[in-house]
Protein backbone atom coordinates (compact mmCIF):
# COMPACT_ATOMS: atom_id res chain seq x y z
CA UNK A 1 0.00 0.00 0.00
CA UNK A 2 2.91 2.35 0.74
CA UNK A 3 4.21 1.83 -2.79
CA UNK A 4 0.90 3.03 -4.23
CA UNK A 5 0.38 5.95 -1.86
CA UNK A 6 3.88 7.41 -1.93
CA UNK A 7 3.79 8.72 -5.54
CA UNK A 8 0.32 10.17 -4.96
CA UNK A 9 1.38 11.96 -1.77
CA UNK A 10 4.54 13.18 -3.53
CA UNK A 11 2.50 14.72 -6.37
CA UNK A 12 0.13 16.40 -3.90
CA UNK A 13 3.16 17.66 -1.95
CA UNK A 14 4.80 19.16 -5.04
CA UNK A 15 1.57 20.81 -6.22
CA UNK A 16 1.09 22.24 -2.74
CA UNK A 17 4.66 23.60 -2.75
CA UNK A 18 4.21 25.38 -6.06
CA UNK A 19 0.80 26.75 -5.05
CA UNK A 20 2.11 27.94 -1.70
CA UNK A 21 5.02 29.77 -3.32
CA UNK A 22 2.69 31.42 -5.84
CA UNK A 23 0.22 32.50 -3.14
CA UNK A 24 2.91 33.99 -0.95
CA UNK A 25 4.31 35.96 -3.87
CA UNK A 26 0.85 37.21 -4.86
CA UNK A 27 -0.03 38.59 -1.44
CA UNK A 28 0.62 42.17 -0.59
CA UNK A 29 2.48 42.67 2.65
CA UNK A 30 1.21 44.84 5.48
CA UNK A 31 2.52 48.36 5.25
CA UNK A 32 3.10 48.07 1.53
CA UNK A 33 1.32 51.34 0.75
CA UNK A 34 3.31 54.32 -0.39
CA UNK A 35 2.51 56.16 2.84
CA UNK A 36 4.32 53.51 4.87
CA UNK A 37 7.62 54.49 3.27
CA UNK A 38 7.32 58.04 4.60
CA UNK A 39 6.19 57.26 8.14
CA UNK A 40 2.46 57.51 7.69
CA UNK A 41 0.24 56.91 10.69
CA UNK A 42 -0.99 53.61 9.25
CA UNK A 43 2.52 52.18 9.31
CA UNK A 44 2.89 52.69 13.06
CA UNK A 45 0.55 49.84 13.92
CA UNK A 46 2.50 46.77 14.85
CA UNK A 47 0.14 44.08 13.62
CA UNK A 48 -1.76 46.01 11.02
CA UNK A 49 -5.36 47.07 11.13
CA UNK A 50 -7.77 44.60 12.65
CA UNK A 51 -10.20 43.19 10.17
CA UNK A 52 -11.33 40.14 8.32
CA UNK A 53 -8.61 37.96 6.88
CA UNK A 54 -8.45 37.88 3.12
CA UNK A 55 -9.27 34.80 1.09
CA UNK A 56 -5.64 34.49 -0.01
CA UNK A 57 -4.45 34.49 3.61
CA UNK A 58 -6.89 31.71 4.54
CA UNK A 59 -5.95 29.70 1.45
CA UNK A 60 -2.26 30.09 2.32
CA UNK A 61 -2.94 28.74 5.82
CA UNK A 62 -4.77 25.71 4.39
CA UNK A 63 -1.97 25.02 1.91
CA UNK A 64 0.61 25.33 4.70
CA UNK A 65 -1.33 22.75 6.70
CA UNK A 66 -1.49 20.40 3.70
CA UNK A 67 2.24 20.90 3.16
CA UNK A 68 2.95 19.99 6.78
CA UNK A 69 0.74 16.89 6.68
CA UNK A 70 2.24 15.62 3.41
CA UNK A 71 5.76 16.24 4.73
CA UNK A 72 5.07 14.16 7.83
CA UNK A 73 3.35 11.46 5.74
CA UNK A 74 6.27 11.22 3.31
CA UNK A 75 8.73 11.00 6.19
CA UNK A 76 6.70 8.25 7.82
CA UNK A 77 6.42 6.32 4.54
CA UNK A 78 10.17 6.58 3.95
CA UNK A 79 11.03 5.29 7.42
CA UNK A 80 8.56 2.43 7.26
CA UNK A 81 9.87 1.47 3.83
CA UNK A 82 13.47 1.48 5.11
CA UNK A 83 12.50 -0.64 8.12
CA UNK A 84 10.59 -3.05 5.91
CA UNK A 85 13.51 -3.37 3.47
CA UNK A 86 16.00 -3.90 6.29
CA UNK A 87 13.84 -6.55 7.95
CA UNK A 88 13.26 -8.47 4.73
CA UNK A 89 16.56 -8.15 2.88
CA UNK A 90 19.10 -8.37 5.67
CA UNK A 91 18.62 -12.04 6.65
CA UNK A 92 18.51 -13.12 2.99
CA UNK A 93 21.70 -11.19 2.26
CA UNK A 94 23.45 -12.73 5.26
CA UNK A 95 22.31 -16.20 4.24
CA UNK A 96 23.55 -15.64 0.72
CA UNK A 97 26.94 -14.43 2.00
CA UNK A 98 27.29 -17.47 4.21
CA UNK A 99 26.45 -19.84 1.37
CA UNK A 100 28.76 -18.16 -1.11
CA UNK A 101 31.71 -17.84 1.30
CA UNK A 102 34.53 -20.15 0.19
CA UNK A 103 35.83 -22.75 2.63
CA UNK A 104 39.57 -22.98 1.93
CA UNK A 105 40.79 -24.66 5.07
CA UNK A 106 39.60 -26.89 7.82
CA UNK A 107 36.94 -25.70 10.19
CA UNK A 108 38.25 -23.98 13.33
CA UNK A 109 38.57 -26.11 16.42
CA UNK A 110 35.84 -25.71 19.02
CA UNK A 111 36.68 -23.72 22.13
CA UNK A 112 37.53 -25.79 25.19
CA UNK A 113 34.80 -26.07 27.80
CA UNK A 114 35.76 -24.85 31.25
Amino acid sequence: MVLVMQPLVTVVHLLTCVSLIALVLLQQGKGAEIGAAFGSGASSTVFGSPGASSFLFKLTAVLALIFFVTSVALGHMATSQIKQNNNLDLPAALLQQQQSAPTNGPAPAPLPQS
